[in-house]
């Protein structure tokens, strides 16, 4: 698989933290705090990672569902945070692994530092005491980096999560170009911004989307962009990415 250069991480406005890069295998985190805490991040990082893989050679359909499945008594907070995200969105558990690693690795950095970003393949955790712009990357769609969503600091701790079915290389059965959810909770926000894409095959399915997101319990606000239509519902502050 050939790596795709993460070009959007210079868009999400970080001002005043130091950002710094974890690398582990296929976790690639891009991380934002109050100082620089590599070595914190990485031992969070390593260790979800053995949580995931420890429970996945024991249950090999947590790895392989793509519907939800049942928690077994053995699962870890971490693994029990995307099974439970899964069985919300109505996906399967892996669809909520990038925001449910970033929320982890952010919640054990707040020990050392109150103000945390980590982006996870463009899933976010943000806990911050100012204001915080991310712009939107919808590839080809005449919104991508000229819109974008302000994350009130009193919102935060907050997760922010990316679904795409033209973009990257995760799995999305849908044709949007942007599926933006948020939510209090990182690994739900991603697994509703996967199961909403699986929803769109055209700008048609917008407002269907919208209307799954909406009756889902714990997400507070939602975008989504087809080619050049797009639509909003909840909580979500948007900006123009240009003038932030």
């Amino acid at each position: 698989m050939a790596y795709e250069e993460r070009t959007y991480r210079n868009r999400m406005q970080a001002g005043g933290l130091v950002s710094f890069r974890v690398v582990i295998q296929e976790t690639d985190l891009w991380i934002s705090a109050e100082r620089d805490l590599s070595d914190a991040a990485r031992a969070a990082a390593r260790q979800c990672r053995q949580s995931l893989e420890d429970y996945g050679r024991r249950h090999p359909q947590f790895y392989e569902s793509l519907s939800p499945v049942l928690t077994k008594p053995d699962a870890s907070p971490l693994v029990r945070s995307m099974i439970e995200a899964g069985a919300a969105a109505g996906v399967g558990p892996m669809a909520a692994v990038a925001g449910a690693v970033a929320e982890a690795v952010g919640r054990t950095l707040l020990g050392e530092s109150p103000q945390v970003i980590v982006e996870n393949g463009g899933d976010i955790f943000l806990a911050s005491r100012e204001d915080r712009i991310v712009s939107i990357y919808a590839g080809d769609s005449r919104f991508s980096h000229r819109l974008a969503i302000r994350v009130r600091a009193a919102e935060s701790p907050l997760g922010l999560c990316t679904s795409s079915g033209t973009v990257g290389h995760s799995l999305s059965l849908g044709r949007s170009d942007a599926v933006c959810v948020l939510s209090p909770s990182t690994a739900l926000a991603d697994a509703a911004a996967t199961a909403a894409g699986n929803l769109i095959q055209g700008p048609g399915d917008i407002q269907r989307a919208l209307d799954f997101l909406a009756a889902l319990s714990g997400v507070t606000g939602a975008l989504v962009i087809v080619k050049d239509k797009m639509g909003a519902w909840g909580v979500i502050e948007l900006t123009d990415a240009a003038n932030s």
